[in-house]
């Protein structure tokens, strides 16, 4: 489970990287600087930087895509906010306006272990108070209930790819559910629409969203996934 230390730095870079582009989009140099609060000089330097340790692809006067490790980077520490602001405002009742920032600060110390029993406790939340998608976890299991059922973390290991949730599909593409999150009745409910570990998802972004549900193909038959579930399936990519 232990990880190399990434700095606070590229980790900033990478969860903006993410939040504008997290199904492969090109992110500008323009939006980078205008989010981070830098000059587009820097901005540039620190791509290359990322480029040549692996985690972006980078095209100048275009700007940049997350390589696949760049995304379970950024996907870690998207997570790790995003529970963070659920926790200070649901748990701590801190002030809405003050939990951005203080979730900033906090996101880079918080270990992978924290993370999980913050999750936990918060009942496996899908989205921060921002209504935005929480990503999934990168321990390697096929849904909540295995996750609780591992007491000792050190035994722990992390899957060896990348997850998005239907909720989170912007462009065409099929891939196989590989992770459903939630407590018993989400995943019975999952279940009962017949959708299980291992099925193929063809996602069509031109039928997409609809009206507080999604369009999916699973096995080749059509179905409609409410946003409460889409939020929680998640597919390899």
């Amino acid at each position: 489970m232990t990880e190399g230390k990434i700095s606070e730095n590229i980790e900033e870079y990478l969860e903006v990287l993410y939040r504008n582009g997290s199904n492969g989009e090109q992110v500008s140099t323009t939006q980078l600087s205008k989010e981070l609060d830098i000059a587009p000089g820097s901005v540039t330097q620190m791509l290359k930087k990322l480029e040549n340790l692996g985690y972006i692809t980078y095209t100048p006067y275009k700007g940049a895509v997350l390589t696949d490790e760049g995304m379970k980077i950024a996907q870690k520490i998207t997570r790790k906010h995003r529970i963070l602001e659920k926790f200070l405002i649901d748990v701590l009742k801190i002030k809405e306006e003050n939990v951005h920032e203080q979730a900033c600060e906090m996101e880079h110390t918080l270990s992978d272990e924290a993370e999980r029993a913050l999750c936990t406790m918060l009942n496996n939340p899908d989205v921060c108070p921002e209504d935005n998608i929480i990503p999934a976890c990168s321990f390697d299991f096929d849904n909540c209930n295995q996750c609780y059922s591992q007491k000792d973390f050190d035994q722990i290991i992390n899957r060896e790819f990348n997850l998005l949730s239907i909720s989170e599909l912007k462009s065409n593409v099929e891939g196989t559910i590989s992770f459903i999150r939630g407590n018993d009745e989400l995943l019975d409910d999952i279940s009962a629409l017949g959708i299980k570990i291992g099925d193929t998802l063809k996602f069509d972004s031109e039928n997409n969203p609809k009206a507080n549900q999604y369009l999916v193909t699973i096995n080749d038959d059509e179905l409609d996934i409410p946003v409460e579930m889409a939020n929680n399936i998640f597919i390899r990519i």
